[in-house]
């Protein structure tokens, strides 16, 4: 019965952390739920699966064979955004860390390692000391403004389509029989304007190639 409520105990306290990180840090910044679910879901399973092995070795053996298998999966499904795979995994490992600190009652471990998670990622999300350059591959039809001297024209052209306060362009691959280019569009996070937050996350291509 004891070892039942401080289970439950033990998840109530990964849980906040879990809400904490998900619903504070993660979702203010993107607004998409297409990953709440999983980042739950993940935590909440391998929480109660390192908790309910008595043996440390064979938890932390267990834990590593979970990451070993959702890198696997990683390339098994869907692509992930690098975002959500760096949220995922953090999600994944703190399970395994809050279980086994839980059971071996050192609490003080447990709050350093929670709150210093919390802390890199708030400081992180929030950008505080940092700036973050957004890169989007597009397709460009009018090839006459690649070149270099014209790249002045080619900026406030795609300005001016996208919406996005472009900041650089790298111009990539080259199609002479389509008149089409393959162009890299730069531009930093916190100069956008909400209104185009949704574009900026999946944008549509300047022009389709046919």
């Amino acid at each position: 019965m004891n070892s039942s409520i401080e289970l439950l105990m033990g998840f109530g306290l990964n849980l906040i952390i879990v809400i904490i990180i998900v619903r504070f840090i993660y979702y203010p910044r993107q607004r998409d739920k297409n990953y709440v679910f999983t980042f739950f879901a993940f935590n909440t399973v391998i929480f109660f699966v390192i908790g309910l092995l008595t043996d440390s070795n064979i938890s932390i053996g267990v834990g590593f064979g979970l990451f070993g298998i959702f890198s696997i999966l990683r390339y098994r499904t869907d692509p992930m955004p690098i975002r959500e795979m760096t949220y995922l995994f953090t999600l994944i490992a703190l399970p395994v860390l809050n279980s086994l600190l839980l059971k071996s009652a050192a609490y003080g471990e447990f709050a350093v390692v929670n709150l210093a998670t919390v802390a890199l990622l708030l400081v992180l999300e929030r950008g505080w000391g940092f700036r973050y350059e957004v890169r989007k591959t597009i397709i460009y039809e009018r090839i006459d403004l690649v070149r270099p001297e014209n790249w002045p024209q080619l900026l406030d052209d795609l300005r001016e389509r996208t919406g996005l306060p472009i900041k650089r362009v790298e111009v990539g691959r080259l199609n002479y029989l389509r008149d089409t280019a393959q162009i890299s569009i730069y531009y930093d996070v916190d100069a956008m304007h909400p209104a185009s937050v949704s574009f900026a996350v999946d944008p549509a291509t300047v022009a389709e190639d046919d």
